[in-house]
């Protein structure tokens, strides 16, 4: 059974059509101090229940409705629980980088597991050792397949996948591997949250058509200035990969990117259309890892 909390129903009801099953039925509301109200509508007595609540835009309202609704279903004797989570919430904050600052991504896992999960279901984390966070199963989806394909039906070629900064190299030669393509990187500094300086070009962009390729964009600084170092370092075309897309129309101010191709792992606000952007779905990913849990098959043979 799959039910859907109130972040990303489009989502829910795009996986749940191509499982071939109805959304469950529940009651989610606030009630005027604002707390939340959530009843399941229907008998979940042993059944393998999957609960879809991307963590985003919203984040803190929507992490306590989640774990009401796995607490709820808890309590209604459901066989196993798995949080489906597209857009894993604070999972940028996973080190204690400065004194006296938290590791909210870890508080994040113990929440899920307190609360009754029993299995998470997510998509590019943003570091990979957050899964060593949980005493559960962690199932980490990558976007990379839909990306890759997209890419290809685009018709680029003589390409190279650019990190924006050192942290997405890793992201950009698995990009690279799948595309056969080259690889640069660039190197940036972060001044503040908002702020970010790019440095210097390491790799060869002159006369080829570049994929920048990161999994997290919020406010785009980083994107924009690294399309800009590789216009000036006479690429030819430069486009952009991103999984989670917390970003407003804003990112195409001041930036050389052509095109940015996003998943909908987060839903994007109605004002954020632009015909630089393209959404790719990644609902069919997420239904055949669903039935690969349910059946107890390979979930890693989907990136093979």
């Amino acid at each position: 059974m799959l039910f859907s909390g109130t972040s990303h129903p489009t989502l829910a009801q795009e996986i749940a059509k191509l499982l071939g099953i109805p959304l469950g039925k529940v009651l989610i509301q606030k009630f005027p101090d604002n707390e939340i109200g959530v009843q399941i509508l229907e008998n979940v007595r042993g059944r393998d229940v999957f609960v879809l609540q991307s963590i985003a835009r919203h984040p803190n309202s929507y992490l306590l409705e989640l774990l009401i609704l796995i607490d709820a279903l808890k309590r209604a004797s459901a066989g196993s629980i798995t949080a489906v989570v597209p857009y894993y919430a604070y999972a940028r904050q996973d080190r204690k980088d400065k004194p006296r600052v938290p590791i909210t991504a870890k508080l994040v896992a113990n929440l899920l597991e307190t609360a009754g999960a029993d299995r998470v279901l997510t998509m590019d984390l943003h570091t990979e050792q957050i899964q060593g966070f949980f005493d559960i199963p962690v199932d980490n989806l990558y976007a990379r397949p839909v990306f890759v394909k997209t890419v290809k039906d685009l018709g680029m070629k003589n390409g190279v996948v650019v990190a924006p900064d050192i942290g997405s190299s890793r992201l950009a030669k698995d990009y690279a591997h799948h595309l056969n393509w080259g690889v640069a990187v660039i190197d940036k500094r972060r001044i503040s949250a908002e702020r970010v300086e790019t440095d210097a070009l390491i790799g060869d962009v002159k006369g080829m058509e570049v994929l920048l390729v990161d999994d997290v964009c919020s406010t785009g600084g980083t994107l924009k200035k690294a399309s800009l170092v590789c216009k000036k370092a006479g690429a030819t075309k430069v486009y952009a990969a991103v999984t989670h897309g917390l970003f407003d129309l804003s990112v195409f101010e001041d930036s050389a990117m052509e095109k940015m191709l996003v998943t909908n792992t987060i839903p994007l606000p109605k004002e954020v259309a632009d015909p630089k952007l393209q959404v790719v779905s990644i609902a069919d990913l997420f239904s055949k890892a669903i039935e690969a849990i349910v059946t107890a098959t390979s979930i890693s043979s989907l990136f093979d």
